[in-house]
This record gives C-alpha cells, structure tokens and sequence, in this order.
C-alpha cells in the first residue's frame, strides 16, 4: 500500500525530520523503520542540492521521501518536486486559498499550474508520461495547521480538493496565540480540539509533530487520534541521546 493510500484509509504511520543535510544521517533513519521521512527546507540549511541527494538515499533504502519547503512557492515546490520528492509539506496554510496554491503547484495543468520540467522525477527526460500519470494519482499535498487564523478557517481548508491531509505544528500554533510551547494552556488545547472535530466531520487524515523524542508523547498522540505522525527529528535524536547516557554515566 502506497503512503497515498495510507493517508485515504487512515492508515497510521510514522514519519520523522531530517533537519542535517547528510545522507549518512537519512540513510539510518531510513532504515530504521519510519515509514516517511520529510527533508526540511524551512528550519535548516539543507539547499537543494543536498535535498535532492537526500530524497535519493531516503527513496533508494526504501522509505517515502517527502519535503517541507520554506513557504508556499510554486517555483520551491516544483522543484524539489522535480527533484523526487513524493509530496510536500507546506508550512503555514492558514486558508482555503493557500491550501488550493499548494495543491497547484504540486499539479500538472488542467489540475494544477505547475511547469513541465525534466529532472530526476522524470527519468531525466526519458520517463515523464509514467510520470505525469503518477503525480495525478499518488502525489501528496499535507499543510501544515500551525496558525490560529488556520483553526479559524479549518473546515475550508481541509475540504480543499488535492489536500490529502494535515498536520499540527504545535509551537507555532501555540506561538500565534501568544504563548510559545506551553502546550496545555487551555486557548491552545481548545484550537487542537477544534481541528480535531473538523477533521473527523470531514474524514481526513489527521498529523501531528511530536518534537521530543519521548515515546510515550507519541503513544498518547495516537490513543487521540493522530494516524500521520512526526516523530522528532534527527539532531534531537543525537543530542538526546548524548546527554542522556552521559548523564546515566557521571550520576
């Protein structure tokens, strides 16, 4: 089954961040277990260059390759698109206007209004019409649910046609209503609830990125629900795991 058809039935998986741009670091994580892997391109250095050598290694190992781009760019879009990616993450949809952009920009004419290009999603020119077929049917469009006026406009975006499913970026979520990272204040547990109901009116995929690489957060994000999570990211998972066994050491 492909990650499409895991977003349409609800399928839980769990995917991480890649956030350093080497490929020895994507190919462990890769073949760890995750099932997606989301090179980021908003919060790091990673060009594209090395995303496109990323989303090589993420794909080759046998994992689903996606990005999170910087902002909601077509030209950004297209690219790392062109470059392999199997669907992109796009941060800060905060209406239907912007989900249907992203969703534009992903897609081949009469659907989208992206350009025709002949990179490696291609076969370097050799294999776009196998191509063209795929992005129609299994590309993946994911906003990102990070901004109170989003909550505000959660059902038109999440009924956006193209939009495959959402996922909650919680410090900026709780950073737009003031209070960055205190995630149990009640403004922000009621701007989770209602997306929450929103999406289950509308019987779509529900994400979330639990940051700490705590497992039990990420038990408790799918005993609510969650079916599309993010579990950390990979310089947490190095430091924490450095200071923890240092710490178990000296004390």
């Amino acid at each position: 089954m492909s990650l499409k058809q895991k977003l349409q039935t609800n399928t839980l998986t769990i995917g991480s961040w890649i956030t350093l741009g080497h490929p020895a670091i994507a190919e462990i994580m890769a073949q760890s277990g995750f099932d997606w892997l989301t090179v980021d391109m908003e919060h790091s250095a990673i060009t594209l260059t090395e995303a496109q050598q990323l989303i090589q290694v993420i794909e080759l190992s046998g994992c689903v390759p996606l990005v999170r781009v910087g902002s909601n760019d077509p030209n950004l879009i297209k690219r790392v698109m062109d470059a392999g990616s199997h669907g992109v993450i796009v941060p800060m949809v905060n209406s239907a206007k912007d989900a249907e952009a992203a969703v534009k920009a992903v897609k081949y004419p009469p659907v989208g209004t992206r350009g025709v290009g002949l990179a490696r999603a291609q076969g370097y020119g050799v294999d776009f019409e196998n191509y063209k077929e795929w992005v129609e049917k299994e590309s993946i469009v994911i906003v990102q649910i990070e901004h109170i006026d989003a909550v505000n406009n959660i059902e038109e975006i999440l009924l956006t046609e193209g939009v495959d499913g959402f996922i909650i970026g919680p410090y900026d979520l709780s950073g737009s209503l003031g209070m960055p990272g205190d995630f149990n204040e009640p403004e922000v547990c009621e701007a989770l609830e209602i997306v929450k109901k929103a999406a289950k009116k509308i019987n779509i995929i529900s994400g979330f990125h639990v940051v700490p690489p705590e497992p039990s957060q990420l038990k408790d994000k799918i005993g609510e629900g969650y079916r599309f999570l993010a579990y950390s990211l990979d310089s947490l998972f190095l430091a924490e795991t450095c200071r923890s066994d240092l710490e178990k050491i000296r004390n």
